[in-house]
């Protein structure tokens, strides 16, 4: 019985350092969107308005190349 966990164990261990490149390509894309959206923002609600763009940049980017591409 023991055993059988040790093997269940084995098998969930997967690679998890493949992921964490995709995060910081994220992750600095989402900082350089910010201080981008934010610093050419006239007001604080513009300002909030570029940091929730920067959060959803990624989609809406792959959906208007999609578009572009007649996809």
């Amino acid at each position: 019985m023991e055993e059988e966990k040790k093997c269940d164990c084995k098998g969930s261990n997967r690679n998890h350092q493949a992921t964490a490149s995709g995060g910081a390509v994220y992750g600095f894309g989402f900082i350089g969107a910010a201080i981008y959206f934010i610093s050419h923002a006239a007001t604080f609600w513009l300002g909030v308005l570029g940091f929730l763009k920067a959060i959803v940049w990624p989609a809406i980017l792959v959906f208007e190349a999609l578009k572009a591409l007649g996809a």
